[in-house]
């Protein structure tokens, strides 16, 4: 809801903008796989600018049925866009939403005046519920959506007393995994990059680096910790922190694979091998781990999955089933590769 144009947006505006067919940007929000990867994001770029709505969602009269669902993502259209975590998630759930035959209306709150007019939004009964992803301890927007009575459901929770229900995966196990298989090829000193510490999946992580690190009889070693934020970028810099702080390193577990792209570019550019120097690990197991050279190790997680139960969760919320508060952790998986 972007607030860019006066004129409410149609599927014919978004195919203008996006450059393909009516149909193509139809197929695009329903998850068809025979949509390409390029033509599904330029379609997801032009419905984020335009701020498009389906029609069922605007026009239904107050207090009725929209059959449509808002996915909430408080992310720019550059990052939402490229990061594979979060097509896995809308992949996931516009799967469930279209077996029950509803409307997905994908949202970004990136600022204060985007979140105040999307609660009015919601406020005028526009949808039957809202699935948000990537929130922060701080984000008060779960709450606000409890308080106009709207179903919700959380891809991970804020804190450990999160009231709304949330689809999660163990972070803290996720990370335990990677460090204890870097402890055991006989890595010592094992540093790690993480993501925003606001963020329960972020700190989480950390916790498990932490555990693993003294069941393996390892010292901890505040010098080895370098914040990210979870983008190539973020990760960039804190390789290049901790090989400032500690040259000596000979591991690093990065809370995310795309941290750790990041991460394995700075080690070549400073000349050193992976994994004969210096052991990589990631999360997520996303497409890119695969295509790396080396291929990274990583702890798969059921991204696609988490996204599925978190729309069959707020569908059953719709229907009034008893699932308040819901509370849903999948587990993970370590794939181990060449670059450990």
């Amino acid at each position: 809801m972007s607030g860019r144009q006066t004129g409410r947006p149609t599927l014919e505006t978004v195919a203008a903008r996006a450059g393909v067919g009516r149909g193509t940007v139809s197929q695009a929000i329903n998850g068809s796989h025979r949509v390409s990867d390029r033509t599904r994001e330029a379609a997801g770029r032009a419905i984020a600018e335009l701020g498009y709505a389906p029609d069922r969602a605007a026009r239904s009269p107050a207090g009725r049925p929209t059959d449509a669902i808002a996915l909430v993502v408080p992310e720019t259209e550059a990052r939402l866009w490229a990061e594979p975590y979060f097509l896995d998630i809308i992949r996931g759930v516009s799967s469930e939403l279209g077996a029950a035959d509803k409307q997905l209306l994908l949202t970004l709150v990136r600022t204060e005046q985007e979140r105040r007019r999307f609660e009015q939004y919601l406020a005028a009964q526009r949808v039957d519920g809202v699935l948000l992803v990537s929130v922060h301890r701080d984000d008060p927007l779960p709450d606000r959506v409890r308080a106009l009575g709207l179903p919700a459901v959380l891809n991970g929770r804020r804190s450990p007393q999160e009231p709304t229900a949330y689809v999660d995966t163990d972070n803290v196990r996720a990370a335990r995994s990677a460090v204890e298989h870097l402890a055991g090829r006989g890595r010592c000193r094992i540093a790690t990059i993480t993501g925003p510490l606001d963020m329960d999946a972020a700190y989480g992580r950390l916790v498990g680096y932490r555990h693993a690190l003294a069941a393996a009889g390892l010292p901890a070693d505040e010098r080895l910790v370098a914040g990210g934020d979870f983008t190539e970028d973020g990760g960039r810099r804190a390789m290049r922190e901790l090989l400032g702080r500690c040259p000596d390193l000979d591991a690093v577990f990065a809370a995310s694979d795309v941290m750790a792209v990041g991460a394995l570019a700075v080690l070549r550019a400073r000349g050193l091998d992976v994994p004969g120097d210096i052991a990589l690990v990631g999360v997520d197991d996303s497409p890119v781990a695969r295509l790396l050279d080396p291929p990274l190790t990583t702890v798969r997680q059921p991204v696609e999955e988490m996204g599925r139960a978190m729309a069959g969760l707020l569908l059953r919320q719709i229907a009034g089933e008893d699932v308040a508060p819901s509370r849903l952790v999948l587990p993970t998986e370590l794939v181990v590769r060449r670059s450990s």
